[in-house]
Formats: C-alpha cells, structure tokens, sequence
C-alpha cells in the first residue's frame, strides 16, 4: 500500500502541515502565522537588517573585521544547534518530515534534534535568551574598542527596532507558544492545542490546563 504523501509529510497529524484545503473555514488563520509564507521569512530578514548591516560596518570601521567571521561562526552555531535545540525543536513547523526546516525564521537550516511537541522549559527559555543576546551584542564590544560610539548607538537602535518589530508583526501570531517572546493570547493557545492531540497532550503532562 503506497504512503499518502501528505501523510508522510506530516508524521505528528499537526494542522499545520496539512494540505492547505484543509484550513478553509478555520479561523485561526486570521490570528496565526500557522502555515509557511515566503512574506513572513522576508519580514524576518529585513528586520535583522538595521542590526547586521551596521554592524558589520562598524566593526570593519572599528578595525575589527576579521572577527565578523566569529559572528557568522557563532551565528551559524545558535540557529542550527543550539537555539535549534532548545526553541525550534518545540515548535510545530519542526514537526514536519525531512532533514530541512521551513518556517519564517530559521527556513533552510537542517534539522539535527528530534521534534518535541511539549513546550519549552524554564533553563531552555534562559538558554534561549542568554544566546540571543550574544548574538545581538556581539558587535558591541568591538565597536567600542575601536572607538566607533556613534556606529554602537546605531546598532543599538537596530536590536530595539528588531525586538519591536518582532513581537508587534510575528510573536504575537507565532505557533511556538512556548518561547519567552511569544505573545499570542492563551484562548488561541488552547484553540490550537484543540486541534492538535500530540501538542494538546504534551503541554498538558507538562501542567498546561487547556481551557
């Protein structure tokens, strides 16, 4: 008997990697980022934008640029590895079969964790914090070694700009509840995990109590 390929596609049963006929009529759509578009990916991007062009500026300026390749190591290390770990292997586009994530975030970075459909946990999310923020404040020292105050401060109001423009256009419409930035209301939360068994059952061993 040959494998529905929509099936083998979706291995957890999660709506968010059901065939797109499958959402007609579903008004999580209206509050969710639940299915992989192309436009939230460019958002994403672009908001990075006021944080990595100036940086790489400013430590080249600085007399630093040869330490932009440690930047891009450890940038290459937290989105496949670690925050891979710790924050996308609980979200549902993790869930879906193959070795290549596709969401509005990490999309193209291979998936080397396990799916786990329960949230995250309280040292995860410290994990997950802590490693941002290194990934953020890495120019920052260069910067002001090298004297470039005007080129941090710049820098400075493109981490507000990013953090800002994630948690107004994405966080607040993300299917990954448990991350510590996520701000979609728990009556959405709880919809969600209705319609998702795996997830509903995971989160609420973990003492989520679905409304």
């Amino acid at each position: 008997m040959e494998t529905d390929p929509a099936e083998a596609r979706n291995p957890y049963g999660l709506c968010t990697w059901q065939p797109a006929s499958a959402c007609n009529g579903c008004s999580l759509s209206d509050d969710l980022d639940c299915r992989f578009k192309w436009g939230d990916l460019g958002y994403f991007m672009a908001t990075f934008m006021p944080v990595g062009i100036p940086g790489v500026i400013g430590m080249i300026r600085a007399g630093f640029g040869w330490y932009l390749l440690g930047w891009l190591g450890y940038a290459l290390f937290f989105f496949t590895v670690w925050e891979a770990r710790v924050l996308c292997s609980h979200c549902p586009y993790y869930a879906e079969a193959g070795a290549i994530l596709h969401c509005h975030a990490n999309h193209g970075t291979p998936k080397i964790w396990r799916y786990r459909p329960e949230p995250m946990s309280t040292a995860e999310k410290v994990q997950f914090l802590v490693g941002t923020a290194i990934l953020l404040g890495f120019p920052f020292p260069f910067l002001i070694l090298g004297g470039a105050f005007g080129m941090a401060l710049i820098v400075a109001a493109g981490v507000v700009s990013f953090i800002w423009s994630l948690k107004r256009q994405l966080c607040s419409r993300c299917v990954n509840f448990s991350c510590p930035l996520n701000s979609v209301p728990e009556e959405i939360v709880d919809e969600y995990l209705r319609r998702n068994p795996v997830m509903r059952e995971a989160w609420e061993k973990s003492g989520w109590v679905t409304g």
